[in-house]
C-alpha cells in the first residue's frame, strides 16, 4: 500500500484497537473489525492483506519519508545527520490524530509475539530503506548499515516516548533527542 488513506484505514485501525483491547488480537476477526469501522470485509480487504497488517499501515508512506530525507540531506551531512533528517522527514506523518490511538497501538503489539514480530520485520524495513539511501549518498556498507540501525533505535524510541499521553513533545524532537542519546552512547563506548 503506498498511500495512507485516512478516513477507511483510519476507522479500521481505531475499530481494530478497540476490539483486540476489548477481547484480544487473537479472538477478533477481520469482519468484527470491518464492522465496528462500519464498513464492508471486502473494504477491510481493499486496504489491508489481514488483521495485523491493519496496525501497520502507512509503512510504505514512512520508507519513502526516510529514503527522501536522507536524500534530501546537505552534502556535507555525516551518515547519522543524514538519518537526523530522515527522522525528521517522517515526522510530519505523527500528528495529533495519530497521537491519541498511538498508547493502544503500543499495548496491542506488546501484548501478541506475532505483533511484536511484524513490527521487528516493520523496523528491519526501515533499516534497509535507509541504507539503501545512505548507499545511494556514497557512504560504505558497513557505516551505512550501522547508521541506519541507529536511526532505527533512535525511531523506537522516540516514537515509545511520543505515544506516551505524559509527553507532550513532538515526535522530531524526540526523534533528534534520541539520536543524540545514541550519539553519546557510542563515544561512551570508547
Amino acid at each position: 500500500m503506498a498511500r495512507w488513506e485516512p478516513d477507511a484505514q483510519d476507522r479500521l485501525l481505531r475499530a481494530a484497537l478497540d476490539l483486540f483491547a476489548e477481547q484480544g488480537y487473537d479472538d477478533t476477526t477481520v469482519i468484527e473489525i470491518a464492522r465496528r469501522a462500519g464498513l464492508t470485509k471486502s473494504t477491510f480487504f481493499r486496504h489491508f492483506r489481514d488483521k495485523r497488517e491493519v496496525l501497520f499501515g502507512g509503512q510504505d508512506l514512512l520508507n519513502g519519508l526516510l529514503a527522501e530525507g536522507i536524500a534530501n540531506a546537505p552534502g556535507t551531512a555525516t551518515p547519522l545527520d543524514a538519518v537526523e533528517a530522515a527522522l525528521d522527514a517522517v515526522a510530519t506523518v505523527f500528528t495529533p490524530a495519530r497521537r491519541d490511538y498511538a498508547p493502544a497501538l503500543v499495548a496491542a503489539i506488546a501484548n501478541n509475539s506475532e505483533l511484536r514480530e511484524r513490527d521487528a520485520l516493520k523496523r528491519t524495513g526501515f533499516a534497509e530503506t535507509m541504507t539503501a539511501a545512505l548507499r545511494r549518498r556514497g557512504v560504505s556498507d558497513r557505516p551505512a548499515s550501522v547508521a541506519a540501525w541507529l536511526g532505527v533505535l533512535a525511531f523506537g524510541a522516540a516514537y515509545s516516548r511520543w505515544a506516551d499521553p505524559a509527553n507532550h513533545q513532538g515526535f522530531g524532537e524526540l526523534a533528534r533527542q534520541a539520536l543524540h542519546e545514541l550519539r553519546t552512547t557510542i563515544a561512551e563506548l570508547r
